[in-house]
């Protein structure tokens, strides 16, 4: 691809993974006690804490990944959440065979892994030429 689309390619990646997480985020907080109940249904310990956690690190992170701030630390992140989100509420291989909300979490399982791979590439490459943190570099 061209050099001079790049820029707008990482920026729209970056915008793009943000939404993701902000909105998600913004949800948890009306839809608090499902979530809170889904999560001590998934065998979640320490619900509350790690609810608030992954509040404002949807939200929070979500909102500087969008905008290129520390997108390196930020893209670890929300990579490492995603890890855990995965696995503790997305457990397909716990569910029984053949069920169709077995193949509904494997679904979102692997879709959590594109996620986290579009993420782990910020995490190594940074946010681009057109972010916070190349603003903020000499």
């Amino acid at each position: 691809m061209a050099k001079a689309f790049q820029p707008l390619m990482t920026t729209a990646g970056r915008a793009l993974l943000g939404l993701y997480f902000i909105l998600p985020g913004l949800s948890k907080i009306p839809g608090w006690d499902g979530t809170a109940a889904l999560m001590a249904e998934k065998g979640m310990v320490l619900v509350t804490p790690f609810l608030l956690l992954t509040i404002a690190l949807q939200i929070g992170g979500g909102l500087a990944l969008a905008l290129g701030y520390r997108t390196k630390l930020i893209a670890f992140l929300l990579a490492g959440l995603t890890l855990v989100i995965s696995v503790v509420i997305h457990n397909f291989w716990a569910l029984p065979p053949g069920e169709l909300q077995t193949a509904h979490e494997m679904q979102n399982f692997v879709k959590n892994m594109a996620i986290m791979a579009g993420l782990l590439g910020f995490a190594g490459l940074g946010g681009g030429p057109w972010s916070l943190d190349a603003r903020r570099s000499p």
